[in-house]
């Protein structure tokens, strides 16, 4: 299905809620407005729905059992088509901290499916690389005996594999040759993320003065504030950087999600899954990276030390959490998982919104926030009535 009609839907636009229609051609947003002519159009009736920017994923592992560092070639369009279902349009495959041999094949498996368009429902949208630069001391569930000191020589090594691909990079700006680091990293078009880290307040702000636009998952792995010594969590929200949130109710307490927003406003928090191989799949044994993890009601852990590793949330019961956990209408949490990444990634003059000539990235949801339909660049990917 190319060309079609989203008729009857309660519509995010403009950081509204409107009662329009949405005709889509060639793959992209072609009109908006009442009572438009269906003549020779597909159409999807979505009375007593919710019509959505496609929700972009910035930082996910896995989920559905394929883990990104181990997933294979062949299996990118079904691990693709579980990302679609949950609503997401677009992911940014995020790499664990491995060794440098593998780091370099991840970045090419990716950049080929790329490449290829293996992507067949939710679309590639560069890939996010999660270490090595990270501190030992906030490593969280990464490998110690992997991390390393911020090298550009390396990094571009990385880039170079995955063909320019890689567009997020997270990284502790507290270790030796960080702020040169950061500031190469930045004249490339990469955004820096800070996180995993201990840093201090003003080594935050000299961070961010070098180029880090955004923060790795607050609140978890990174040195939390204190009266007297506000760290990079104060930096973070008292800056105008990006910062990404769980929305799993389990690393973060709602309450610290409501601060978050407050603080900062709804234009600059990121809400992700950190999702592993274990989304959407029942409690067990699983991997993330090197890692053997145990999911314990729905709560993912390394099986040989009591630490969280990563999440089971996926992006669909990600979006109802937050309108549960800050009673905030729909289209203001929209913005957390679409528009925002968009522009993080700078990508919104695509994805990210509703407007004429952008891709016809569309999730529909019903009236509890669950996935009737996805469409990806104007197909329907997904269709919870097929």
């Amino acid at each position: 299905m190319e060309n079609m009609i989203i008729k009857n839907g309660t519509v995010v636009i403009n950081d509204s809620l409107q009662m329009v229609d949405i005709e889509i051609k060639d793959g992209k947003i072609f009109n908006i407005g009442t009572n438009l002519d269906e003549k020779d159009l597909n159409v999807i009736d979505a009375k007593s729905m919710f019509v959505l920017p496609g929700f972009i994923e910035i930082h996910t592992h896995g989920g559905n059992n394929f883990d990104m560092n181990l997933v294979q070639l062949d299996q990118i369009g079904d691990l693709s088509n579980f990302y679609v279902k949950n609503g997401v349009t677009g992911f940014c495959p995020t790499i664990l901290t491995d060794t440098s041999e593998t780091l370099i094949e991840c970045m090419e498996k990716f950049s080929k499916a790329m490449d290829d368009q293996l992507d067949v429902g939710s679309r590639i949208l560069g890939m996010h690389l999660e270490g090595p630069y990270l501190s030992k001391e906030y490593k969280g569930a990464m490998p110690e005996y992997l991390l390393k000191t911020p090298c550009i020589d390396d990094f571009m090594q990385y880039q170079k594999a995955a063909k320019g691909n890689i567009k997020i990079i997270t990284m502790a700006p507290e270790l030796d040759n960080a702020m040169p680091f950061i500031n190469e990293v930045f004249k490339t078009g990469v955004v820096v993320s800070m996180g995993h880290s201990g840093a201090e307040y003003e080594t935050a702000i000299e961070a961010i003065e070098n180029g880090a636009s955004s923060c790795t998952h607050l609140y978890n792995a990174t040195k939390l504030t204190h009266q007297h010594f506000p760290s990079l969590t104060g930096a973070v929200l008292e800056s105008d950087i990006y910062s990404e949130v769980i929305s799993d109710g389990i690393h973060v307490h709602p309450a610290n999600i409501r601060i978050l927003l407050k603080a900062k406003g709804f234009d600059k928090v990121i809400a992700i899954t950190d999702s592993i191989s274990a989304a959407g799949l029942p409690d067990g044994e699983y991997k993330l990276g090197v890692n053997d993890v145990v999911v314990i009601n729905g709560d993912a852990k390394l099986k040989d030390r009591d630490m969280r590793a990563g999440s089971t949330l996926t992006s669909d019961r990600c979006f109802r959490n937050l309108v549960k956990f800050t009673n905030e209408p729909i289209n203001k949490i929209s913005k957390l998982m679409s528009a925002n990444p968009a522009k993080l990634l700078n990508i919104f003059d695509k994805k990210g919104s509703i407007e004429c000539g952008k891709d016809g990235d569309i999730v529909i949801m019903n009236n509890d926030g669950f996935v009737q339909y996805c469409i990806v660049e104007g197909k329907l990917c997904f269709s919870n009535n097929s």
